[in-house]
């Protein structure tokens, strides 16, 4: 028997919850995101926005360039994790084979449904839509591959002014069929550097992938070629996991202008130090490498990352981690476009704890305290005194 995979995605997830707080931007052009003189990029835009051209990720100030009467509406992410949370329960309440890939996108395995997969969409897309108000689109295949891509061209092959509210289906059987005449960009695996070295060999389309012997592949891409063979064919047999394992924690700001001000920097540095350190407790986690990211004024981007004796949750020991990754590789009065801090290595909490280290205990407690604050009463209820007399400055 077929298995039943849906693959659900959020129309414009970030616009259709700010419509719901504004009905007054239905119908017209406006993106999520910041500020174009912070260099604000778009997080989400109307279908109305994108009819001028622009897209996700597209630099705020570019965007107004193509629409000049772009609204633009700052991102509420607290609000878009509320809901995303009510369309995920719903999900969940259909089946418990559910994969949450992002706030707004999902795997469900409806296999063991007696309805067929395309009836369990059209159930599950009108209940989102009566209950929660929000349109979504959705693909439905034998294998999550063939789900995703489904859905992809569904929601590109709509036509029409608002969301596209698709559903897409490939029977079990006609997966290469459906793959014959895509682009190879479609196939996960396939990035700008496959794609151009696949140009070279004047293969443009999934079908073409699909017909060159996977020994070929192997020689050209080694372990990814025979993947690449796999998928080209439409074949996917991993699982749909109700878990999805976090691997790493980050956090990044981009400066509204370059700055090489140290003192600045290492506000910076700790902030997102902060930030990173509360997201692992929340998840009760610990990392054991920390990593710093940094990109210059002329766009060079580099990483750099160091491991700890023993894992941690501690703001202080990843912003002393960044700070010793951050000093070894800034020149003083370089001026600095983004810095970013991440902790990899995850796992549970584990604690060693002897009769010297009360003063490491008491500064998990100390950080314990400050998260409750924090949580209840927002995140500026404590701050440190140095940030403070600078605000005040």
């Amino acid at each position: 028997m077929a298995r039943k995979i849906l693959h659900l995605d959020l129309d414009a997830f970030f616009c259709a919850v700010e419509e719901q707080h504004n009905p007054e931007l239905a119908g017209k052009p406006f993106a999520v995101g910041g500020r174009p003189e912070e260099r604000g990029v778009v997080a989400s835009c109307s279908y109305a926005a994108r009819r001028f051209g622009v897209r996700s990720a597209m630099p705020m100030a570019r965007a107004l360039r193509l629409c000049p009467n772009l609204i633009i509406v700052s991102s509420h992410h607290g609000d878009y994790s509320q809901v995303s949370q009510q369309v995920m329960k719903r999900l969940q309440e259909l089946s418990p084979k559910f994969e949450q890939i992002s706030i707004d996108e999902a795997f469900l395995d409806v296999s063991d449904l007696p309805q067929s997969g395309e009836e369990q969409a059209r159930r599950l897309q009108a209940r989102i839509r009566d209950e929660l108000g929000l349109p979504c689109s959705i693909g439905v295949a034998s294998n999550k591959l063939m789900a995703k891509i489904a859905n992809d061209v569904g929601k590109a092959s709509a036509r029409g002014e608002g969301p596209p509210n698709a559903i897409t289906v490939v029977e079990p059987g006609r997966e290469a069929e459906f793959l014959e005449e895509k682009p190879v960009t479609a196939l996960w695996g396939v990035g700008p550097k496959t794609a151009q070295r696949l140009e070279e060999m004047n293969i443009r389309k999934i079908g073409e992938l699909a017909r060159l012997p996977e020994a070929e592949l192997v020689r050209l891409f080694g372990k990814n070629g025979a993947d690449l063979s796999i998928r080209a064919r439409g074949i996917d047999e991993r699982p749909v996991e109700p878990s999805h394992e976090t691997k790493s924690i980050s956090q990044e700001t981009t400066f509204s202008k370059d700055i090489a001000d140290a003192d600045s920097l290492q506000r910076t540095l700790r902030s997102l130090s902060e930030g990173v350190g509360r997201r692992l407790r929340k998840e009760n986690l610990c990392g054991t490498t920390v990593k710093v990211k940094l990109r210059w004024q002329n766009f060079t981007t580099l990483t750099r990352q160091v491991t700890l004796s023993q894992p941690t949750d501690q703001d202080s020991e990843i912003f002393e981690a960044a700070l010793a990754l951050f000093k070894a590789n800034w020149r003083k009065g370089q001026l600095v476009r983004l810095l970013g801090v991440g902790v990899s290595g995850l796992g549970p909490p584990v604690r060693q704890l002897s009769l010297w280290d009360d003063g490491a205990e008491r500064e998990r407690r100390l950080q314990a305290a400050v998260d409750a604050l924090r949580e209840r009463y927002g995140r500026n209820i404590v701050q440190r005194a140095s940030r403070i007399k600078k605000d005040r400055e």
